[in-house]
């Protein structure tokens, strides 16, 4: 079953059919219906793509279900748009406008969280976390489901200011930049207590903190302004016994030690992080998830999609927490044909002897 397998996983205790879980390829309708048989597309109902897409997430046996409740809509009228590039099928997520509420540097530098945003309603928070999982329960009974935070610290600093002004500030000074970080923080710390407090097992927490090079600004910084408050954040959810699910984008092998020293149970990352670094240093003492390439999956021939399911699986294999996960999404343009194959090989290759 999947929820036992991911549940032992989760736990450590190395289920003998090595978990997964996908993303994006809910949005794969071509894939979709290849796998389901049923006749869906982007012009479906949303009633007909969501049954559909959890037919399909039950076929392809996923475990785990990586879900956040809190985005950028805590930001109300602060929120910069940057708008979006075409990413789903037919297009329908591309926007053009972009808007940033902030004129200049030193806007950004003395905001004022507490005002601009307001307090947080922490027991009507809490609430809310324990809906959303209970939701997720509903939609995705086969597997392990979570709730979370999507806009920790870095994530929270694009949503609210955008990349340009982002770095302007970081630019204009350092200094103050690492006290809007704190100041940010002090004002998040109310979304975690809330969680703590919540009725839910499994937390996600995400935070992009770094792009595909590596680090966005000097490690000492993160070392003084992200990581101690990442330990103030997690503290309760500890407290409280949940399992914390730590996931972000881009390159952080630099960063994996200390995120393992804020108490973090789990990785999820893309194939730019190193899957062999994990492996070697937290594959007996963490979850780890991920972490195939997509472009494999988007252009590759068999041998090269087989050979990549093959590094995953021979370095996760004895790794009790372990679940494959093509770690950068399976985007609607991959081939239908190697989106299949990929399954396939882990069908083939996906259980420890």
């Amino acid at each position: 079953m999947s929820y036992d397998d991911g549940w032992a996983a989760i736990n450590l205790e190395m289920p003998r059919r090595i978990p997964r879980t996908e993303y994006s390829a809910t949005m794969h309708w071509a894939l979709i219906q290849a796998v389901t048989g049923r006749s869906v597309s982007v012009e479906s109902s949303e009633e007909i793509k969501a049954r559909s897409a959890r037919d399909f997430m039950r076929r392809w046996n996923y475990d785990f279900f990586w879900s956040t409740l809190i985005g950028h809509e805590a930001f109300g009228a602060f929120e910069t748009d940057m708008g979006h590039a075409e990413y789903a099928a037919g297009g329908v997520d591309r926007r053009d406008t972009i808007t940033c509420p902030f004129s200049d540097p030193e806007e950004v530098l003395s905001f004022d969280f507490w005002e601009k945003l307001g307090e947080i309603d922490k027991p009507a928070l809490t609430e809310r976390f324990e809906a959303h999982y209970r939701a997720n329960c509903q939609d995705h009974s086969s597997g392990v489901n979570m709730t979370g935070v999507y806009i920790t610290l870095i994530s929270g600093f694009i949503g609210l200011f955008g990349w340009d002004m982002l770095l302007l500030a970081a630019g204009t000074d350092i200094k103050r930049f690492g006290l809007l970080a704190d100041r940010y923080a002090a004002w998040m710390q109310a979304y975690f207590d809330a969680l703590a407090a919540a009725d839910v097992p499994v937390v996600m927490v995400h935070d992009d903190i770094v792009w595909s090079a590596g680090a966005i600004f000097r490690p000492a910084w993160y070392r003084q302004h992200v990581f101690p408050n990442y330990r103030k954040y997690f503290a309760p959810l500890l407290d409280s016994g949940k399992k914390i699910m730590f996931c972000s984008d881009g390159n952080f092998t630099e960063f994996i030690d200390d995120i393992a020293a804020t108490g973090v149970h789990g990785f999820v990352f893309e194939p730019l992080t190193s899957l062999e670094v994990m492996v070697q240093k937290y594959g007996k003492t963490h979850v780890i998830i991920g972490n195939a390439e997509t472009r494999v999956l988007l252009s590759g021939t068999r041998s090269q999609i087989r050979a990549e399911v093959e590094r995953c699986l021979m370095l996760g294999r004895n790794c009790p927490g372990y679940f494959l996960a093509v770690g950068n999404h399976i985007p609607p343009n991959t081939p239908v044909e190697n989106a299949l194959y990929y399954n396939q090989v882990y069908e083939e290759l996906g259980w420890r002897s």
